[in-house]
């Protein structure tokens, strides 16, 4: 796979998010794709869990929205450092720093997404109660 493979794959990826389109970011996933938060609870496994767990992200994370700081991509991969908006009613937007790890299968599906959060923002963009 070519980096440049990857940059459409990851483009298309993107814009799924971007939407907020849960059938269009699982439909990118492997029937068998792994999703972890970590520090926000176990892996899920499987295209449903998948669908649920992006839902509960989005249903989370009112007006979702992220903003990419860069994208580093390597052999059938991707590291995303992005900021994650969001903004409850009521509220000014506000930011929390992630890192996503994507790996991505010869057949161009993501197999696994691991994102990391900068619990300190994330705990203070929810008020101190992460």
């Amino acid at each position: 796979m070519t980096t440049l493979d990857l940059l459409a794959i990851a483009k298309r990826y993107f814009a799924a998010w971007e939407v907020h389109d849960t059938d269009a970011i699982v439909a990118l996933h492997t029937p068998r794709s792994q999703f972890q938060a970590h520090g926000r609870g176990a892996a899920v496994h499987g295209r449903e869990a998948l669908r649920r767990e992006f839902a509960q992200v989005f249903e989370l994370y009112p007006g979702f929205g992220f903003e990419e700081r860069r994208v580093l991509f390597g052999s059938g991969h991707w590291v995303l450092d992005w900021t994650l908006t969001f903004q409850r009613p009521g509220e000014d937007r506000r930011g929390v720093h992630c890192l996503d790890v994507v790996e991505v299968a010869s057949d161009g599906l993501v197999a696994r997404k691991d994102t990391f959060f900068d619990f300190a923002e994330l705990k203070a963009a929810f008020g101190g109660a992460a």
